[in-house]
């Protein structure tokens, strides 16, 4: 068996935040933003928490799909976000959109969670034991943030998205993958710590602000996700002019512009919505995803050849050639 993507789908915050209204709580400007991420708005959750903004992404997908709830047998979502530690987000979605047959777990890989998700889902599937599965990327990172610190409030939104994997005997959506991880820099990039507090601890709790070394990461970035591109590539015994798209983590145009140049491919064969949404972590390519066969872009079922290409904290990175 074999997994195939059938449907996509995504839903977003209805508050957007501009970069000039950054501007009244701390000291930044639309220029300096723009300049150096390409970020322009955000999306910013009022009320919905990461499990509802899952769940009516769910709903998109399935809609899309004329799929049934009930059907569903695998829930992933991926998120550094979460509702709670436990229950899961999965199972709350799984409760959210009626999947009462389904089996619901959370990844936690950060802004590769939706590689790595997509990645545990296909081999789930092609064990012949699922046969449809959810995969959805979802984050509200505005909870996570300090908005005091411009280094890091300027960057992230909320939202979500993902897709429906169908098992297949005939041909799947997945050709070939590469994906990492490197716990030993780790700390480059860090959020919702959880120390040990007890009566017979030594520490206190500290902040839980999400705490990001900035140039470690843009470093880690366009070093390591290039060779993952070319990996995925060199796998299936292609080349980069084989590569209908590129869609990577939307964290800064200008390290998807140094991707391209170490990559020696046009700029706009990496596809962008960063301008729109910023940085949404594990929810940025299933967003983008969705948004591409929307607009026509990509068409499910045509065959091109797109890459997936997600990296971030823990510290992780990857990529997927896929057939859409």
């Amino acid at each position: 068996m074999q997994a195939k993507i059938i449907s996509t789908g995504s839903y977003l915050p209805k508050k957007t935040i501009s970069n000039a209204q950054l501007e009244s709580l701390m000291d930044t400007s639309d220029d300096w933003i723009k300049t150096r991420t390409g970020i322009e708005n955000r999306r910013i959750s009022e009320s919905e928490n990461t499990s509802v903004l899952c769940g009516k992404a769910a709903l998109d997908i399935l809609k899309k799909a004329n799929i049934s709830a009930s059907k569903i047998d695998l829930i992933i979502v991926a998120t550094m976000s979460p509702d709670y530690l436990s229950p899961s987000t999965a199972c709350l979605v799984q409760d959210y959109i009626g999947a009462s047959k389904s089996m619901a777990f959370d990844l936690s890989a950060a802004c590769s969670g939706f590689i790595y998700a997509l990645s545990v889902a296909e081999k789930m599937l092609s064990s012949g034991n699922f046969h449809y599965a959810l995969v959805l990327g979802g984050e509200v990172m505005s909870k996570m943030i300090d908005w005091n610190d411009r280094s890091t409030a300027v960057l992230f939104g909320d939202g979500a998205g993902g897709v429906l994997l169908e098992s297949t005997d005939s041909i799947g959506s997945f050709i070939s993958e590469d994906i990492h991880s490197d716990g030993s820099r780790g700390l480059a990039l860090t959020a919702g710590a959880l120390p040990v507090t007890n009566p017979y601890s030594e520490n206190h709790l500290t902040d839980t602000y999400l705490e990001m070394e900035g140039r470690a990461i843009f470093d880690f970035a366009t070093r390591s996700v290039p060779k993952s591109i070319e990996a995925v590539v060199d796998k299936a015994s292609l080349t980069l002019s084989d590569i209908d798209r590129i869609l990577p983590h939307q964290a800064n145009s200008r390290i998807i512009q140094s991707m391209a140049k170490k990559l020696k491919i046009p700029f706009e064969t990496f596809a962008l919505n960063i301008s729109d949404y910023g940085n949404t972590s594990a929810a940025s390519i299933p967003i983008l995803l969705d948004e591409l066969v929307l607009s026509g872009d990509l068409v499910l079922g045509t065959g091109k050849k797109i890459i997936l290409t997600g990296f971030g904290g823990g510290l992780t990175w990857g990529s997927m050639l896929i057939r859409i």
